[in-house]
């Protein structure tokens, strides 16, 4: 899977720098920025804000909260000024992307409190995109952004919004900008960044839809794989979370995850639930390995750290989990991180884990 990040960061300021600079010479100041309650030039300021901010959580490896600083432009600024800032804001948050390691994460308080490097590019080109739009509806200007870069922010901080007929018009629905056939209109949104789960030897990464999508078609899905993976289980639930995406009933809390080995920050398989929890309390997990990563406690490690995740929430009442009567070692998984069988229903034994 190719690296989604600092190019894309790049392309969207230098396209919107590109629309903006048209305008230089009309009252930013005095015009509304479409929907918003803000004027242009403070919208176009705040695109700088964000750019710069974003760089700085990541560069700064900053973890319980924003980095205490904030940008300040001159009194004499003028509009080509602004676009000039968001040029140089831009490439740092772009060189930020590209420096941080995979699997670094520093703060951001939607929806789990951190972002990993792709999570952050994916901010900084929403906001790019969004705020240009807003911009340049208050101006009158034409604006559309590229098919992928608007695809790439939605199926990476939006993987909650049913995709639409086209990425666009769907970012903006999802966004309060805009409208889409069948659709209620949205009065409050908010991005979704992936959560990340730590155990012992592991963190358990989520994959998102853009990640899932190229693995259910035999890619890598971004992660670096220990030799025999990632197992065809993992891949066919890749294929389950696309599916969930495009019907929009995919909760990325209650996806997929990576099993992602701190000491070399290979992944060694996946693990995940089938669905949200049922009306009483009840979710499904699964789990796969790698086949070079069995016999090692991974499948054990993992399905604790998920399962205490789990079952630390109000809307969780019991965990179920269904294994072959034929796969001893799962079944030893399952009983070592305190599921118990309930029934035996022709080659599936099933077991379920309470508080």
């Amino acid at each position: 899977m190719e690296t989604w990040g600092g190019e894309q960061v790049e392309r969207a300021v230098a396209d919107a720098v590109a629309v903006l600079r048209t305008a230089v010479d009309r009252d930013w100041a005095g015009t509304r920025a479409g929907r918003l309650e803000w004027d242009c030039r403070r919208t176009a300021e705040h695109i700088a804000s964000d750019l710069i901010a974003y760089a700085g959580q990541l560069a700064g490896r900053a973890q319980n909260a924003y980095a205490p600083f904030r940008i300040s432009l001159d009194e004499c600024t003028g509009n080509a000024d602004v676009l000039d800032v968001i040029g140089t804001t831009g490439a740092l948050l772009a060189a930020a992307v590209r420096t941080t390691p995979p699997g670094v994460r520093a703060f951001h308080p939607f929806p789990f409190r951190s972002a990993d490097r792709e999570g952050f590019a994916a901010m900084g080109v929403a906001e790019v995109l969004l705020h240009t739009h807003d911009i340049a509806t208050g101006l009158g200007l034409a604006h559309a952004p590229s098919a992928d870069l608007c695809e790439g922010v939605l199926t990476r901080i939006f993987p909650h919004v049913q995709p639409g007929e086209s990425p666009w018009p769907t970012l903006l629905w999802a966004t309060g900008r805009g409208e889409l056939p069948g659709r209620a209109p949205v009065a409050e949104w908010r991005w979704s960044n992936t959560l990340a789960l730590p155990a012992e030897r592991l963190t358990l990464e989520g994959v998102t839809p853009a990640a899932a999508r190229d693995l259910a078609v035999g890619g890598d899905g971004g992660f670096r794989w220990a030799a025999g993976g990632p197992f065809t289980g993992t891949r066919e639930a890749a294929g389950m979370t696309v599916k969930a995406y495009e019907s929009g009933v995919h909760r990325p809390e209650w996806g997929m995850f990576a099993l992602v080995r701190r000491e070399d920050g290979r992944a060694v398989g996946a693990i995940g639930f089938h669905g949200a929890p049922d009306e009483d309390g009840r979710a499904e997990i699964g789990y796969d390995l790698a086949e070079s990563a069995r016999g090692l406690g991974y499948a054990t490690e993992a399905v604790r750290a998920l399962s205490a995740w789990a079952l630390a929430r109000d809307d969780v009442r019991a965990l179920f989990a269904t294994v072959e009567r034929a796969n001893i070692p799962s079944q030893r998984v399952v009983a070592r991180a305190g599921f118990v069988q309930v029934a035996d229903v022709d080659e599936l034994f099933a077991y379920e884990l309470r508080p």
